[in-house]
């Protein structure tokens, strides 16, 4: 199986695969944004580094991607931090007119040779607990990052998955969670996943009082 994370910045994606590999006993791909050289001119200002920024990340990711041809998901289980189609959010967002349109007649080219994944995991947060998991993990790129900018990805990811339809989407709220520290919070995660996959090992939980 290949499973996808996902969620704005800041909300734990690439620490959650890193924990579930060996869970699942997973191939991990880790999305490769240190590579971008236009990201910390970027999170300067927004408005003249948006389309580099851009374009260098949907190419990367393509590139990233391509690799995965090589598996075969019948007998290897994959985990990505972060699903193709997200270069899209960021365009979304950051782009626009004719950088916009630019930018889709590329995205279109590429997303057709792309292997969807079997379930995404959409990590939430709320803006302002992401800007403390930003502030803790100290990115030299990341200490410019204005709080509005994230608000305004916040609310262009729960739109898109919101509505999206093409793969299964597991919702999870990571507010209260801290999966580093406590092992049941992994847990509760790793069950979530399962149940929603359908596989083993999966122990349904017990009813709450009230429920029966």
């Amino acid at each position: 199986m290949y499973i996808a994370i996902e969620g704005i910045i800041g909300v734990g994606k690439t620490t959650l695969a890193r924990l579930l590999q060996p869970v699942f006993e997973a191939e991990l791909l880790l999305e490769a944004f240190e590579e971008n050289p236009f990201l910390a001119d970027f999170y300067g200002d927004r408005d003249r580094y948006a389309f580099q920024t851009q374009i260098f990340f949907l190419l990367n990711r393509y590139r990233q991607q391509q690799s995965l041809v090589k598996y075969d998901f019948q007998n290897t289980n994959l985990l990505t931090d972060y699903c193709f189609e997200k270069d899209k959010i960021f365009a979304q967002l950051n782009l626009l007119n004719n950088e916009l349109d630019t930018y889709q007649l590329v995205y279109n080219a590429l997303v057709e040779r792309i292997v969807a994944p079997d379930l995404i995991v959409y990590l939430k947060a709320k803006p302002e607990v992401a800007m403390q998991r930003i502030a803790t993990r100290d990115r030299t790129y990341e200490r410019q990052m204005d709080s509005k900018y994230l608000e305004a990805l916040h609310e262009t990811y729960e739109t898109f998955f919101t509505d999206y339809k093409s793969v299964p989407v597991l919702s999870i709220d990571t507010n209260a969670l801290n999966y580093v520290i406590y092992p049941e919070h992994l847990s509760f995660i790793t069950k979530r996943i399962h149940a929603t996959l359908g596989i083993p090992p999966f122990q349904p939980e017990l009813p709450l009082k009230g429920d029966l």
